[in-house]
């Protein structure tokens, strides 16, 4: 009989669900988009339920192919979106506000005020975070004073806040489990990253009180088992990761030093730094890259806010084109960008600017600009976002000879020889480049013993094609002071 592990994916534009061998071989994907709420300028969010919807007709779709496959599932990973924050009644699972989404900016002028004092720097030291309202304790602290029946839930022990992993988890066991692992309770802000607990003075600071929150796991660890009436059997979740650290984990990424960068809706570069915790000089995030049984190891993190979400806005909003694939096509009939730069601003600017308040802009129209200019514009932004995250990196002392790349994105060759050509770093991508899934799947097939180690699950990882930099330094500098130039002109 053929054996599975089921991965549940579930990302910031759709939920997925994946149906892997033993061997890390993706067997059959199923994808369900959902729709995305902005209420006001800056506001980004999800329906909870249409989350879950889309979550349990995808899980049930990749059961069902399993069965007619005659094969079995040992188990089930999920990884998710983080910082995405929702909070639910406990006795009937109703949520009581829409998911605010990582992308959110609401909070802005509350963080703004919050960094007096000196709070930024314990916060820091304490989370590994900036005080921003990227991360979900603002989030949480915004539906507690801005929903009429917040206070009156939580002061009757009848409200439970969770990411997207916790929500899911619930759902799925019935309510029987309110757990999260340490990798999304870290992009909280409100978990102290040294002592591996909630921590009580952050809490008491922003007025959450401590029984709303989730326990917290290891990564790859007991989640309970999926009640029978949800998807017509019990199956056991052993692994639970956010989707950066699942990405990582994919990459094979084990070794201190090493980094992968994965180019989804937002772009994310995470290195391992082992067993030690580097505090960035230059505004890169410490965090936890995965917690096995008890240990922790970290990582460096810089945050993009805007990458492939810039391609969908090219096809949903502005109509530049009708699909993604089509974008290799356009850019590669340009011999150049025609001086062209677009910051993809449109929720801000994360790493190294944290700026919430910059918008996007297009610098260096002329009448002869058409929309090629533009679409290429677009994919060199991540590039170009991507050289000041590892030049942040390089300045703190750390400067990486080799990155693994993932996500949607670096399917187009195109951007992905740019990428190396501007950072100036080889760039490897794997042959399976559904590495979140494929990281909690890992996770889970590491707890139930189908993996023994993590040099065991290393064995999986196979290059698929390399790129190295080939352009001049001339060049690269010249196209960099492009880059600078549109960004200080988003930072005013």
């Amino acid at each position: 009989m053929k054996r599975f592990i089921v991965a549940i994916d579930q990302g910031t534009t759709s939920s997925r669900a994946i149906l892997f061998s033993l061997s890390g071989k993706p067997v059959y994907s199923s994808q369900k988009e959902f729709r995305q709420y902005f209420p006001k300028d800056g506001w980004v969010e999800h329906n909870p339920n249409e989350i879950w919807n889309t979550t349990k007709k995808v899980l049930i779709d990749v059961i069902n192919k399993s069965k007619r496959l005659k094969g079995k599932i040992l188990t089930i990973g999920i990884t998710n979106q983080r910082e995405t924050t929702i909070l639910w009644e406990k006795k009937t699972g109703k949520p009581i506000y829409n998911a605010i989404v990582w992308q959110d900016r609401r909070t802005a002028e509350f963080c703004k005020k919050f960094k007096t004092n000196n709070k930024e720097k314990i916060i820091n030291r304490k989370t590994g975070l900036l005080i921003d309202p990227y991360f979900s304790g603002t989030k949480i602290k915004w539906i507690l004073d801005n929903v009429p029946k917040a206070k009156k839930l939580a002061k009757n022990n009848n409200l439970l806040f969770g990411t997207v992993d916790t929500f899911l988890l619930w759902k799925l066991t019935k309510g029987k489990l309110h757990a999260t692992d340490a990798t999304n309770a870290c992009r909280t802000m409100l978990f102290n990253i040294s002592t591996n607990k909630w921590d009580k003075d952050i809490l008491k600071s922003l007025k959450i009180p401590k029984n709303i929150l989730p326990q917290v796991k290891d990564s790859s660890d007991d989640f309970g088992l999926t009640d029978k009436s949800i998807i017509g059997k019990s199956y056991p979740i052993n692994g639970v990761v956010g989707d950066q650290q699942a990405a990582t984990i994919g990459q094979s990424c084990f070794t201190k030093g090493s980094v992968k960068s994965t180019y989804g809706t937002g772009a994310f570069v995470l290195m391992n730094t082992g067993n030690k915790k580097i505090y960035s000089k230059n505004k890169l995030l410490t965090t936890i890259c995965y917690r096995l049984n008890g240990k922790i190891t970290y990582a460096l993190e810089g945050s993009i806010f805007i990458a492939g979400a810039g391609i969908q806005w090219l096809r949903d909003k502005i109509k530049l084109i009708s699909s993604a694939a089509e974008t290799e096509k356009i850019v590669k009939s340009l011999k150049t960008n025609n001086g062209i730069y677009l910051v993809p601003a449109f929720t801000g600017l994360g790493a190294p600017y944290w700026n919430p308040n910059s918008r996007g802009i297009i610098c260096g129209l002329t009448r002869d600009t058409s929309q090629k200019e533009i679409v290429r514009a677009t994919l060199e932004s991540v590039a170009y976002q991507s050289y000041d995250l590892f030049n942040a990196m390089k300045n703190d002392g750390l400067k990486p000879n080799l990155i693994k790349v993932d996500g949607g994105m670096v399917k187009n060759n195109w951007f992905s020889q740019f990428l190396s050509n501007v950072i100036d770093i080889k760039v490897v991508r794997p042959k399976v480049q559904e590495t979140t899934a494929l990281g909690a799947a890992f996770m889970a097939g590491l707890k139930i013993g189908v993996y023994k180690s993590l040099s065991d699950i290393s064995k999986n990882w196979k290059i698929d094609r390399k790129f190295v930099p080939k352009i001049s330094k001339s060049n690269r500098t010249k196209l960099l002071k492009g880059w600078q130039q549109a960004i200080r002109k988003t930072l005013i």
